[in-house]
Protein backbone atom coordinates (compact mmCIF):
# COMPACT_ATOMS: atom_id res chain seq x y z
CA UNK A 1 0.00 0.00 0.00
CA UNK A 2 1.60 3.42 -1.39
CA UNK A 3 1.13 6.46 1.36
CA UNK A 4 -0.01 9.57 0.32
CA UNK A 5 1.37 12.92 1.99
CA UNK A 6 -1.41 15.04 2.91
CA UNK A 7 -0.18 18.66 3.91
CA UNK A 8 -1.31 19.45 7.64
CA UNK A 9 -4.25 22.25 7.42
CA UNK A 10 -2.14 24.68 9.47
CA UNK A 11 0.62 24.25 6.76
CA UNK A 12 -1.80 25.01 3.96
CA UNK A 13 -2.80 28.21 5.53
CA UNK A 14 1.12 29.01 5.91
CA UNK A 15 1.47 27.92 2.63
CA UNK A 16 -1.77 30.20 1.33
CA UNK A 17 -0.55 33.47 3.40
CA UNK A 18 3.15 32.82 2.18
CA UNK A 19 1.70 32.83 -1.66
CA UNK A 20 -0.80 35.93 -0.79
CA UNK A 21 2.12 37.76 0.22
CA UNK A 22 4.01 37.19 -2.95
CA UNK A 23 1.14 38.53 -5.66
CA UNK A 24 2.16 41.33 -7.51
CA UNK A 25 -0.11 44.61 -5.91
CA UNK A 26 -1.94 43.64 -3.02
CA UNK A 27 -5.36 41.74 -2.44
CA UNK A 28 -7.53 43.25 0.95
CA UNK A 29 -10.72 43.20 2.02
CA UNK A 30 -12.31 46.90 2.53
CA UNK A 31 -14.84 47.38 5.02
CA UNK A 32 -17.30 50.62 5.36
CA UNK A 33 -19.55 50.54 8.58
CA UNK A 34 -22.77 52.19 8.16
CA UNK A 35 -21.05 55.98 9.59
CA UNK A 36 -18.87 55.85 6.97
CA UNK A 37 -15.75 54.88 8.88
CA UNK A 38 -13.60 52.52 6.66
CA UNK A 39 -11.04 49.78 7.52
CA UNK A 40 -9.06 47.23 5.67
CA UNK A 41 -9.26 43.76 7.55
CA UNK A 42 -7.22 41.81 5.50
CA UNK A 43 -4.00 43.02 3.14
CA UNK A 44 -1.58 40.93 1.46
CA UNK A 45 0.98 41.28 -1.28
CA UNK A 46 4.31 42.21 -2.05
CA UNK A 47 2.22 45.85 -3.18
CA UNK A 48 1.86 46.80 0.41
CA UNK A 49 4.95 48.71 0.38
CA UNK A 50 3.86 51.19 -1.51
CA UNK A 51 0.89 51.78 0.88
CA UNK A 52 3.80 53.86 3.50
CA UNK A 53 1.38 52.31 6.83
CA UNK A 54 1.94 48.93 8.22
CA UNK A 55 -0.98 46.36 8.11
CA UNK A 56 -1.64 47.14 11.97
CA UNK A 57 -2.27 50.22 11.20
CA UNK A 58 -4.68 49.83 8.27
CA UNK A 59 -6.68 46.92 10.22
CA UNK A 60 -8.16 49.98 12.51
CA UNK A 61 -8.53 52.95 10.00
CA UNK A 62 -8.32 53.17 6.30
CA UNK A 63 -7.51 56.86 6.43
CA UNK A 64 -3.66 56.63 6.08
CA UNK A 65 -3.39 55.30 2.95
CA UNK A 66 -6.21 56.96 1.54
CA UNK A 67 -5.57 60.42 2.42
CA UNK A 68 -1.95 60.11 0.97
CA UNK A 69 -3.98 60.42 -2.72
CA UNK A 70 -4.30 63.61 -4.06
CA UNK A 71 -6.79 66.29 -3.83
CA UNK A 72 -8.34 65.16 -7.50
CA UNK A 73 -7.75 61.39 -6.53
CA UNK A 74 -8.87 61.17 -3.02
CA UNK A 75 -12.42 62.84 -3.78
CA UNK A 76 -13.39 60.56 -6.62
CA UNK A 77 -12.24 57.45 -5.21
CA UNK A 78 -14.05 58.49 -2.23
CA UNK A 79 -17.32 59.13 -4.36
CA UNK A 80 -16.28 55.69 -6.27
CA UNK A 81 -16.91 53.88 -2.36
CA UNK A 82 -20.18 55.57 -2.10
CA UNK A 83 -21.95 54.71 -5.38
CA UNK A 84 -21.20 51.14 -4.59
CA UNK A 85 -22.89 51.42 -1.40
CA UNK A 86 -25.77 52.41 -2.72
CA UNK A 87 -26.12 50.16 -5.71
CA UNK A 88 -23.87 47.68 -4.32
CA UNK A 89 -21.76 47.55 -7.56
CA UNK A 90 -18.39 46.71 -8.35
CA UNK A 91 -15.48 49.62 -8.08
CA UNK A 92 -13.34 50.03 -11.11
CA UNK A 93 -11.45 53.33 -10.82
CA UNK A 94 -7.10 53.85 -11.00
CA UNK A 95 -5.85 56.43 -8.75
CA UNK A 96 -2.29 57.92 -8.20
CA UNK A 97 0.24 57.45 -5.12
CA UNK A 98 3.05 58.86 -4.22
CA UNK A 99 5.71 56.83 -3.10
CA UNK A 100 8.84 58.25 -1.72
CA UNK A 101 11.97 57.65 -3.66
CA UNK A 102 10.02 56.43 -6.43
CA UNK A 103 7.72 59.77 -7.68
CA UNK A 104 4.35 59.06 -8.28
CA UNK A 105 2.77 55.67 -9.14
CA UNK A 106 -0.45 54.73 -10.78
CA UNK A 107 -2.84 51.95 -9.14
CA UNK A 108 -5.41 50.46 -10.74
CA UNK A 109 -8.22 49.19 -8.22
CA UNK A 110 -10.85 46.56 -8.61
CA UNK A 111 -13.65 45.73 -5.85
CA UNK A 112 -16.84 43.43 -5.57
CA UNK A 113 -19.14 44.51 -2.72
CA UNK A 114 -21.11 42.28 -0.56
CA UNK A 115 -23.23 43.61 2.19
CA UNK A 116 -21.75 43.13 5.76
CA UNK A 117 -24.43 43.20 9.17
CA UNK A 118 -22.45 46.10 10.15
CA UNK A 119 -21.86 47.41 6.89
CA UNK A 120 -20.24 46.86 3.64
CA UNK A 121 -17.61 44.41 2.46
CA UNK A 122 -15.40 44.64 -0.39
CA UNK A 123 -13.21 41.55 -1.73
CA UNK A 124 -10.84 43.51 -3.85
CA UNK A 125 -6.85 44.09 -5.50
CA UNK A 126 -5.00 46.93 -6.60
CA UNK A 127 -1.95 46.35 -8.97
CA UNK A 128 0.40 49.09 -10.15
CA UNK A 129 0.22 49.82 -13.44
CA UNK A 130 3.17 52.98 -13.84
CA UNK A 131 4.63 51.36 -16.69
CA UNK A 132 1.04 50.89 -18.51
CA UNK A 133 -0.15 53.68 -17.90
CA UNK A 134 3.40 55.64 -19.07
CA UNK A 135 3.16 53.58 -22.39
CA UNK A 136 -0.42 54.58 -23.06
CA UNK A 137 0.32 58.36 -22.83
CA UNK A 138 3.81 57.47 -25.34
CA UNK A 139 1.38 55.56 -27.82
CA UNK A 140 -1.34 58.41 -27.48
CA UNK A 141 1.92 61.38 -27.55
CA UNK A 142 3.07 59.64 -30.79
CA UNK A 143 -0.59 59.16 -32.30
CA UNK A 144 -1.11 63.17 -32.03
CA UNK A 145 3.09 63.86 -32.92
CA UNK A 146 4.67 64.20 -36.42
CA UNK A 147 7.63 61.94 -36.34
CA UNK A 148 9.79 64.44 -37.86
CA UNK A 149 9.26 67.71 -36.37
CA UNK A 150 7.74 66.42 -33.40
CA UNK A 151 4.80 69.33 -33.32
CA UNK A 152 1.20 68.27 -33.71
CA UNK A 153 0.46 65.86 -36.67
CA UNK A 154 -3.01 66.55 -39.00
CA UNK A 155 -4.98 64.35 -36.81
CA UNK A 156 -4.58 65.97 -33.52
CA UNK A 157 -4.88 69.23 -35.56
CA UNK A 158 -8.51 68.34 -36.48
CA UNK A 159 -9.59 67.23 -33.30
CA UNK A 160 -8.61 70.56 -31.76
CA UNK A 161 -9.64 72.29 -33.86
CA UNK A 162 -13.28 70.58 -33.63
CA UNK A 163 -12.94 71.30 -29.82
CA UNK A 164 -11.87 75.07 -30.08
CA UNK A 165 -14.43 76.06 -33.12
CA UNK A 166 -17.13 74.89 -30.98
CA UNK A 167 -16.25 76.77 -27.73
CA UNK A 168 -16.29 79.56 -30.33
CA UNK A 169 -19.61 79.04 -30.96
CA UNK A 170 -20.67 78.48 -27.31
CA UNK A 171 -18.98 81.79 -25.94
CA UNK A 172 -19.33 83.85 -29.49
CA UNK A 173 -14.70 83.78 -28.50
CA UNK A 174 -12.57 84.50 -31.33
CA UNK A 175 -10.78 81.92 -33.02
CA UNK A 176 -8.18 82.15 -35.93
CA UNK A 177 -6.05 79.92 -38.17
CA UNK A 178 -2.72 80.35 -40.44
CA UNK A 179 -1.98 78.02 -43.01
CA UNK A 180 2.12 78.23 -43.68
CA UNK A 181 3.92 77.02 -46.63
CA UNK A 182 7.22 76.81 -46.86
CA UNK A 183 8.10 78.40 -50.37
CA UNK A 184 10.07 76.28 -52.93
CA UNK A 185 10.69 74.07 -50.71
CA UNK A 186 11.52 71.09 -53.86
CA UNK A 187 14.46 73.03 -54.94
CA UNK A 188 16.05 73.17 -51.55
CA UNK A 189 15.53 68.89 -51.47
CA UNK A 190 16.83 68.94 -54.84
CA UNK A 191 19.84 71.43 -54.22
CA UNK A 192 21.17 69.98 -50.43
CA UNK A 193 19.30 66.93 -50.26
CA UNK A 194 16.44 65.54 -48.30
CA UNK A 195 18.10 65.65 -45.04
CA UNK A 196 19.14 69.10 -45.30
CA UNK A 197 15.38 69.59 -45.80
CA UNK A 198 14.42 67.98 -43.19
CA UNK A 199 16.65 70.32 -41.04
CA UNK A 200 14.67 72.75 -42.33
CA UNK A 201 11.22 71.76 -41.22
CA UNK A 202 12.55 70.77 -38.10
CA UNK A 203 14.26 74.85 -37.30
CA UNK A 204 11.19 76.32 -38.78
CA UNK A 205 9.00 74.19 -36.19
CA UNK A 206 11.14 75.79 -33.48
CA UNK A 207 11.10 79.35 -35.10
CA UNK A 208 7.18 79.15 -35.38
CA UNK A 209 6.67 77.04 -31.21
CA UNK A 210 8.71 79.87 -30.18
CA UNK A 211 6.54 83.05 -31.12
CA UNK A 212 3.11 81.16 -30.18
CA UNK A 213 1.21 80.98 -26.36
CA UNK A 214 0.93 77.43 -24.23
CA UNK A 215 -2.86 77.68 -25.58
CA UNK A 216 -1.94 77.51 -29.71
CA UNK A 217 -1.02 74.71 -31.42
CA UNK A 218 1.16 74.21 -34.33
CA UNK A 219 0.75 71.11 -36.67
CA UNK A 220 1.99 69.63 -39.69
CA UNK A 221 -0.36 68.68 -42.45
CA UNK A 222 2.27 67.55 -44.55
CA UNK A 223 5.15 67.85 -46.25
CA UNK A 224 6.25 71.70 -46.33
CA UNK A 225 2.77 72.69 -44.99
CA UNK A 226 2.23 73.49 -41.45
CA UNK A 227 -1.20 74.99 -39.39
CA UNK A 228 -1.31 77.79 -36.57
CA UNK A 229 -4.27 77.37 -34.54
CA UNK A 230 -4.93 80.43 -32.11
CA UNK A 231 -7.74 80.39 -29.70
CA UNK A 232 -9.30 83.38 -27.86
CA UNK A 233 -7.52 85.38 -31.10
CA UNK A 234 -8.47 88.28 -33.94
CA UNK A 235 -7.92 88.26 -37.19
CA UNK A 236 -6.24 91.35 -36.68
CA UNK A 237 -3.95 90.03 -33.92
CA UNK A 238 -3.76 86.91 -35.86
CA UNK A 239 -2.29 88.94 -39.37
CA UNK A 240 0.63 90.94 -36.96
CA UNK A 241 1.64 87.45 -35.84
CA UNK A 242 2.09 86.06 -39.23
CA UNK A 243 4.25 89.19 -40.56
CA UNK A 244 6.09 88.57 -37.18
CA UNK A 245 6.24 84.73 -38.45
CA UNK A 246 7.22 85.66 -41.99
CA UNK A 247 10.41 88.77 -41.25
CA UNK A 248 11.47 85.65 -38.91
CA UNK A 249 11.85 82.69 -40.91
CA UNK A 250 13.40 85.36 -43.48
CA UNK A 251 16.01 86.64 -41.42
CA UNK A 252 16.90 83.33 -40.29
CA UNK A 253 19.97 81.22 -41.13
CA UNK A 254 19.15 77.78 -42.06
CA UNK A 255 22.70 77.30 -42.99
CA UNK A 256 21.91 76.94 -47.11
CA UNK A 257 24.79 79.05 -48.00
CA UNK A 258 23.08 82.30 -47.51
CA UNK A 259 20.07 81.06 -49.20
CA UNK A 260 17.25 82.61 -47.87
CA UNK A 261 14.49 80.36 -46.47
CA UNK A 262 10.49 82.22 -46.74
CA UNK A 263 7.49 80.96 -46.66
CA UNK A 264 3.90 83.20 -46.91
CA UNK A 265 1.04 81.99 -44.91
CA UNK A 266 -3.12 82.28 -45.49
CA UNK A 267 -5.21 83.06 -42.64
CA UNK A 268 -8.71 82.87 -41.59
CA UNK A 269 -10.86 84.19 -38.56
CA UNK A 270 -13.84 81.55 -37.63
CA UNK A 271 -17.36 83.14 -38.01
CA UNK A 272 -20.16 82.03 -35.46
CA UNK A 273 -21.55 78.15 -36.97
CA UNK A 274 -18.89 77.98 -39.76
CA UNK A 275 -17.82 74.32 -40.14
CA UNK A 276 -14.10 73.43 -39.69
CA UNK A 277 -13.92 72.86 -43.87
CA UNK A 278 -15.16 75.89 -44.59
CA UNK A 279 -12.52 77.42 -42.31
CA UNK A 280 -9.83 75.52 -43.22
CA UNK A 281 -10.90 76.25 -46.81
CA UNK A 282 -10.66 79.93 -46.06
CA UNK A 283 -7.64 79.67 -45.21
CA UNK A 284 -6.24 77.39 -48.21
CA UNK A 285 -7.38 79.85 -50.19
CA UNK A 286 -5.49 83.33 -48.84
CA UNK A 287 -2.35 80.59 -49.12
CA UNK A 288 -2.64 80.56 -52.46
CA UNK A 289 -3.09 83.89 -52.78
CA UNK A 290 -0.06 84.70 -51.14
CA UNK A 291 1.86 82.60 -53.34
CA UNK A 292 0.29 84.13 -56.29
CA UNK A 293 1.15 87.70 -55.24
CA UNK A 294 4.61 86.79 -55.06
CA UNK A 295 5.49 84.44 -52.30
CA UNK A 296 7.17 85.76 -48.31
CA UNK A 297 4.23 87.08 -47.27
CA UNK A 298 0.54 87.12 -45.67
CA UNK A 299 -2.86 87.02 -47.02
CA UNK A 300 -6.06 87.75 -45.38
CA UNK A 301 -9.14 89.28 -46.04
CA UNK A 302 -11.96 87.55 -46.22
Amino acid sequence: MTSTNVMPIGKVASAEESMADRLPGVVFRLHRSPDGRLHFPYLAGSGLRLIGATVEQLALDARPALERLGDDDYPRLMTAIERSVQDMAPIATKFRLPVKGRGVRWIALRAQPSPADNGTLWHGMMIDITEQVVEESRLRQLSGTDDLTGCANRRRLMQRLDAEISRSNRHATPLSLMILDIDHFKRINDTWGHLRGDMVLRTLTELCQACLREEDLLARLGGEEFALLLPLTSRAHCHALAERLVARIAAHDFGLGGRTVTVSIGIAEHRIGESRDSLMACADRHLYAAKHAGRNRVSGER
